[in-house]
């Protein structure tokens, strides 16, 4: 199977003239390659590894819905002059066993520490942009609250088929009513971290991978990226983001019960990638410790 995909990559590459294929990054659903193309401009090859994929946290993985995605997004926000990387052309198999590929502009990195506070900037400019007229993959075709909702009740469960003593959620009603107590119909990137964000001298040059986007309060971006600033990997300093997005835009609140709901969403994500999509025997025990005390905190503040 993979020699086919290879086939296939090495026929798409002589169709568009690309040369010197390097495989520069690899995740759960997609490969990406870098090359250059017939002009000497590099470009980025995205590979779906599968049609369909499954993994913990997403049991139902559409991976060609993921790439229209990206390349629908990246061509809005680029009409819009947000960086992202160009789309160029995506193609989708005609045979089952032939994987679909975008092909996207490649943005260099030049392994500058992040700017956080520009990322903020950059953030609230995302926040106000008119939203696209999609529908986002991980909407599972609901509204956003319900979606959330929906996937932290799955996660809590398969994590409680990884612990032992794991408790109760928190009662979904609750977790609903919080999130729709906060409004708002922006695009959220939500997974805005070291890996997706190409940088030149600390400025964000393009964001990368928007498989996660929702349409919604800026606060479920704000949970997301509270919960991501706890690993140094990320390189995200929440106060710098906070005090860069409020330059143009209104700050969620620490105290907003939105905001914490979705820092749960994230902390219930990230438990299950250490316990179970990459395992660590440090990192997972706590992650899953952290999530049980996020939903003690979302109880508490019903009572």
């Amino acid at each position: 199977m993979m020699n086919e995909r290879f086939a296939e990559l090495d026929s798409l590459a002589e169709r568009w003239g690309l040369s010197g294929l390097e495989l520069v990054g690899k995740g759960l659903e997609f490969s990406v390659y870098r090359a250059q193309g017939r002009d000497g401009q590099p470009v980025a090859v995205r590979l779906a590894h599968r049609r369909f994929d499954s993994n913990a946290n997403d049991p139902h993985v559409d991976t060609r819905a993921l790439l229209l995605q990206e390349y629908e997004i990246a061509r809005h926000l680029a009409a819009h002059g947000l960086p992202v990387p160009e789309p160029k052309e995506l193609v989708l198999a005609d045979e089952p066993a032939s994987p679909d590929v975008l092909l996207s502009a490649y943005v260099p990195d030049d392994g500058s520490d992040l700017d956080s506070f520009a990322l903020g900037q950059l953030l609230a400019r995302l926040h106000q942009v008119p939203t696209p007229r999609l529908t986002p993959v991980a909407s599972e075709g609901v509204p956003t609250a319900s979606a959330i909702t929906a996937r932290i009740g799955r996660r809590w469960a398969e994590i409680g088929r990884l612990v032992d003593d794991w408790p109760e959620p928190p009662d979904a009603s609750l977790v609903a009513g919080h999130l729709t107590s906060r409004t708002g119909a922006c695009l959220l990137h939500l997974d805005v971290r070291s890996d997706n964000i190409r940088r030149h001298q600390g400025q964000t040059v393009a964001l990368l991978d928007w498989s996660n986007a929702l349409l919604g309060s800026p606060s479920v971006e704000f949970g997301r990226l509270v919960e991501y600033a706890r690993y140094p990997e990320n390189e995200l300093d929440v106060e710098a983001i906070r005090s860069g997005y409020a330059r143009t835009a209104t700050v969620p609140p620490d105290s907003d019960a939105c905001l914490l709901v979705c820092r749960l969403d994230a902390a219930l994500m990230l438990a299950l990638v250490f316990l179970s999509e990459a395992p660590d025997p440090s990192r997972g025990p706590a992650a899953a410790d952290h999530a049980r005390e996020l939903a003690l905190r979302v109880i508490a503040r019903h009572t």
